[in-house]
């Protein structure tokens, strides 16, 4: 048997082993800890930059769409925007003084003396209309073709007129005349537009249409007045608006798509 002394070293030995395993367990539970957090670190930090790429990649990638034209839109310079306003305003201005015209004529009352004051100042500015349109298409097409289409601009209203005498003083045989010259003046218009000016403005079908529409709807205009129809006669001058906005548009389109040197972004 051992002697008591020997039985408490070997107690106290066993003690101080079992001491420095559980030393040694904690020891290998925190070095665990220390290399899961020495990864978990930088793994978090990764996700985090990955994250932050991808919002900067969605937020450029907005940026570049708001500030640039959809695909296979083309870049409208500003001259081409201001030829295209410009060439509404003569046609507003062209369908606004015919109108002055229209209602100064008093069609309405057979007395051929019957007109209002402001008719004279009203028909020269209508016919410096015709003058600005022709100066409208000479930086491009030349003065020569510009002048053509101020005369054959000038006959368009000074035909009308003689129809607005006509319809006025009840005179069937020179409405009828003045009706059929006023059409075919309109289709030489037409011509002029679609194979005298190279390039052409459009296809010969497509400035007959559009002549024809804005006589047609000029016409109505007159009748509705003639007939003392107000309403009717507000309805008309919409539709000779809607349609000299289509027209002025479709001759500026065609312009600016024939001399796209002189219209630059």
């Amino acid at each position: 048997m051992e002697s008591q002394p020997r039985q408490e070293i070997r107690r106290a030995s066993v003690a101080a082993c079992s001491r420095s395993a559980a030393r040694l367990g904690v020891i290998e539970k925190g070095a665990e800890l220390v290399m899961r957090r020495r990864w978990s670190i930088p793994v978090g930090l990764m996700a985090a930059a990955v994250a932050v790429a991808l919002v900067v990649v969605a937020v450029s990638g907005v940026r570049a769409a708001q500030g640039s034209p959809p695909p296979g839109r083309p870049v409208i310079s500003r001259s081409a925007v201001t030829f295209h306003d410009a060439m509404r305003k003569l046609w507003e201005d062209h369908i606004t003084w015919t109108r002055n015209v229209i209602i100064s004529f008093e069609v309405n009352d057979p007395d051929a003396s019957a007109t209002l004051p402001d008719l004279g100042a009203a028909l020269d500015r209508l016919f410096q209309n015709q003058v600005d349109l022709g100066n409208a298409i000479k930086p491009y097409y030349g003065d020569q073709r510009g002048d053509e289409l101020t005369a054959l601009l000038h006959d368009h209203i000074a035909i009308a007129g003689e129809i607005l005498q006509a319809v006025k003083t009840g005179d069937t045989a020179a409405y009828q005349d003045a009706n059929a010259r006023w059409y075919a003046n309109a289709h030489d218009i037409a011509v002029f537009l679609s194979e005298t000016l190279d390039p052409s403005l459009g296809s010969l079908a497509e400035m007959d249409a559009m002549m024809k529409d804005h006589l047609d709807n000029t016409t109505a205009e007159v009748v509705a007045r003639l007939q003392g129809n107000w309403t009717a006669d507000v309805a008309a001058y919409d539709k000779v608006h809607d349609q000299a906005l289509q027209m002025a548009d479709m001759l500026s389109d065609g312009i600016i798509a024939n001399f796209p040197a002189k219209f630059r972004p």
